[in-house]
């Protein structure tokens, strides 16, 4: 088998199927029909999907792919969860010994099934990643560097996929450098929204974070794994005369345009809001990155697109 350790420019984005009612804790998944209709819908817009992790939604959205020979290929990535934990984080980041231990054991299964799915599906996955935020310092899912390097091992030795992990582009500086020399492409974050930046500041903070990196690297593939614009806020985060959906038609349009112009591949986050996330409040802006609306009309960005 060729092993390949680099990814050609595609239109990207971050795909995530769970409709109201459903979510990634729920009895109710999405069904190979709803995820049809998505795709169905992204297809002629983007060619490469990301998927968060390797479980039932994720193996039913390649089986979409492959039986309705829809052009995608996917990142498909590894659900990773707390092995370390991190007072640091604001929303709660300590867990007991025992509930430790049993988010070990279900990280080592998230990774022989990446490793699985991934060879189950070569013709659709085009990279792995063995996890997702799991560094930052604010993360309620702290792994420690060592054992992602050790995942990371794990993988490569066992897939033909580059391998990846994905996370904010400030660990990728210091702390996660033993890590990247293990990648074949390192995978960074940078919403400039979150750093309460102006949609003027936005594509130029953007450039600036995806460059420091890329300059610490200079002999590895970066891309960018998320960045994306919310619509909506709760003044949580994120002030909520800085969110609506000129603005992220804005963001979405610039973006895209540096990244097709520089060649660099960029998942956008995300295709579709995703209601079950973050808080009960209805403005969490956790709830509002999508370019369309959890019923699957199309936001601003998109209606341009649209016959």
């Amino acid at each position: 088998m060729t092993k390949h350790t680099s990814l050609p420019f595609a239109k990207a984005i971050c795909y995530s199927g769970y409709r109201d009612g459903q979510s990634p804790d729920g009895q109710s998944l999405p069904s190979y029909t709803q995820v049809k209709q998505d795709l169905l819908i992204l297809r002629g817009h983007w060619q490469s999907l990301r998927l968060y992790a390797s479980d039932a939604h994720s193996d039913t959205i390649m089986k979409v792919i492959r039986a309705e020979k829809l052009p995608f290929d996917v990142m498909l990535g590894a659900y990773i969860t707390a092995e370390q934990n991190n007072p640091s984080c604001p929303w709660g980041g300590v867990y007991s010994t025992e509930q430790l231990a049993a988010n070990k054991l279900h990280n080592c299964d998230q990774i022989e099934r990446l490793v699985q799915m991934a060879n189950d599906f070569a013709d659709i996955v085009s990279c792995v990643s063995i996890g997702n935020e799991a560094a930052v310092d604010w993360t309620d899912h702290l792994v420690p560097t060592e054992n992602l390097v050790a995942y990371a091992k794990q993988v490569k030795s066992n897939v033909v996929q580059p391998v990846t992990f994905c996370e904010n582009y400030v660990p990728w500086l210091d702390k996660l450098a033993p890590l990247a020399d293990e990648l074949d492409v390192i995978a960074i974050h940078t919403y400039p929204v979150w750093e309460y930046k102006s949609i003027e500041e936005g594509l130029a903070y953007t450039i600036e974070n995806y460059n420091s990196v890329a300059s610490r690297y200079p002999n590895k593939q970066v891309i960018i794994t998320e960045a994306g614009w919310a619509t909506k806020s709760n003044g949580r985060g994120i002030e909520p005369n800085n969110v609506n959906e000129v603005l992220q038609k804005q963001y979405l349009r610039e973006l895209m345009e540096w990244a097709e112009a520089n060649q660099i591949l960029v998942y956008f986050f995300e295709a579709f809001d995703e209601n079950w996330k973050g808080s009960d409040d209805p403005f969490e802006p956790e709830k509002h990155w999508g370019i369309y609306k959890a019923d699957r009309t199309p936001k601003l960005a998109m209606q341009s697109h649209l016959s």
